[in-house]
């Protein structure tokens, strides 16, 4: 007798599970982001907020809750109600690097489910304008010279760093003096006054200045040439396809949501990543939409945390 109650416990609660899948949405949605406004992270939430919300009939109001690297917005959308209404806009920090770097979490790996990823802005490694070092092979010439070649960060763990220490372990070392600064902008403030030789970061960021003439480009740190930066080899053509890495932006959803309601997010997604006026806001800042299943963005996911653990582990990176 039990069994049977039991038994129906369970499919009543199955049977709810499909109609609530079949009336979501029925209000606003919420895409948490682990920065402030206005920075690359947030722009691209709130581009792909403003498709989706056409996707699905219901709004998507973008919040922001910044904090340790992102983590705090992380923590916030792993504790939220599995209901649909509550979404991650992460990006690598709070879901693959900084776990890496910290001996505890207030999540786990699997509190936060892989919808789908929106978008990357490609790392690129740049010098400033009047840098004898024309490419890289002039780059690793010089790490490798007796002077060295002196590589801001934005600190332990950051993409730069990443890219530094994958230049070391993967073009057969050299004399890479890394400079850690507050942030990515202050590195890429450092090249373009002289102060250090070279950086790499997101292209958002850079291609204001490598525009204006004040930063050459090297090469992309992606698999593929950046639309707006076609004349720009990557590492990979460039002969360094383990220098891989990129600022790429995805969505997550808290543990124990309805797996209907995750690919009707996915499939929103594609919709909006596809349209005309979404590429028209992100392409030309640099940044590129990613369109791809949810079982894509797991393997990404899957192979990043794979491919980086040795470096963090190699390099005995540490949270900062």
């Amino acid at each position: 007798m039990k069994k049977i109650k039991a038994l129906t416990i369970i499919l009543s609660l199955c049977a709810a599970n499909l109609v609530f899948a079949d009336t979501w949405p029925s209000r606003p949605i919420k895409f948490i982001v682990g920065f402030g406004p206005g920075g690359a992270n947030d722009l691209v939430a709130r581009a792909v907020a403003e498709g989706m919300s056409k996707q699905l009939g219901q709004p998507i109001i973008v919040e922001n809750k910044p904090g340790a690297g992102s983590v705090v917005g992380g923590d916030y959308v792993a504790k939220s109600a599995p209901d649909g209404y509550t979404f991650y806009a992460g990006a690598a920090g709070g879901v693959v690097t900084i776990p890496m770097l910290r001996s505890s979490m207030p999540y786990k790996q699997e509190d936060l489910v892989p919808v789908g990823m929106m978008a990357v802005s490609p790392s690129i490694i740049v010098v400033n304008a009047d840098s004898p070092v024309q490419n890289l092979k002039d780059l690793i010439k010089k790490a490798q010279s007796t002077s060295g070649l002196t590589f801001a960060t934005a600190g332990s763990g950051s993409t730069p760093h990443f890219v530094a220490e994958m230049l070391k372990l993967y073009t057969g070392g050299g004399n890479y003096e890394i400079i850690p600064y507050k942030s990515g902008s202050e590195g890429v403030f450092a090249v373009v006054s002289k102060q250090v030789d070279a950086t790499s970061e997101a292209s958002v960021v850079v291609l204001p200045q490598i525009e204006g003439n004040k930063l050459r480009p090297i090469a992309s740190t992606w698999n593929k040439r950046i639309t707006r930066l076609p004349n720009v080899p990557t590492t990979k053509e460039l002969g360094y396809p383990n220098i891989f890495i990129g600022h790429w932006s995805g969505i997550f959803a808290p543990k124990g949501t309805p797996a209907d309601i995750i690919q009707k997010m996915n499939v929103a997604l594609q919709a909006a990543l596809d349209t005309n006026a979404l590429k028209a806001r992100l392409i030309p800042q640099g940044i590129e939409p990613t369109p791809g299943s949810q079982a894509d963005f797991i393997k990404f996911l899957t192979e990043e945390r794979k491919r980086l653990q040795p470096i963090v582990k190699n390099a005995n990176m540490k949270d900062e």
